[in-house]
């Protein structure tokens, strides 16, 4: 195995740790009376997600050194994630949920932005194969996220617009 395939399995137990506490939220804010809007958009960026971490495990060779600046920035950028969930605390899920009633939160990334994670996944998603010079996965993937993302966009910022 290569520094991809070192690499895609690293990004795997991230990306299962962040589903696993993410669950844990959805059923705290489930159970404590909130809503989850627009269910029928989440398995495509479940299966877009899984789709980008198995093709870089199975496309990119074995041989192919990644180039250490990209991969180093790949790597600040988990840091900034963790700064994302670590922010919203409770709030934080992989689905559009609100509880009536909480206060948005202003802390952290937030201050700046409203959609950090977001502007996150579109940067790292292309990066990384790019990392590994597969030019190709990086196209495909950028752009089916973005698609997914301008959706996810549209559709949390209806949700969130009455709390504003």
């Amino acid at each position: 195995m290569g520094w991809a395939q070192w690499t895609a399995i690293a990004v795997a137990f991230l990306r299962v740790a962040e589903l696993l506490h993410a669950r844990r939220n959805l059923d705290r804010l489930l159970s404590a009376g909130g809503k989850e809007y627009h269910p029928g958009h989440y398995p495509f960026f479940v299966l877009l997600h899984g789709a980008w971490i198995v093709a870089l495990f199975f496309l990119v060779r074995e041989t192919r050194a990644p180039d250490p600046v990209l991969l180093g920035v790949f790597a600040l950028l988990q840091c900034v994630r963790l700064w994302v969930i670590v922010s919203l605390g409770r709030f934080w899920t992989t689905r559009i949920v609100t509880l009536p009633g909480a206060p948005l939160v202003r802390r952290g990334p937030y201050r700046w932005f409203r959609h950090p994670n977001y502007l996150l996944v579109a940067v790292e998603i292309p990066l990384l194969p790019l990392a590994f010079g597969a030019w190709d996965l990086a196209l495909l993937f950028g752009f089916a996220n973005l698609v997914l993302l301008a959706y996810r966009i549209r559709a949390e910022e209806g949700v969130l617009a009455e709390r504003r």
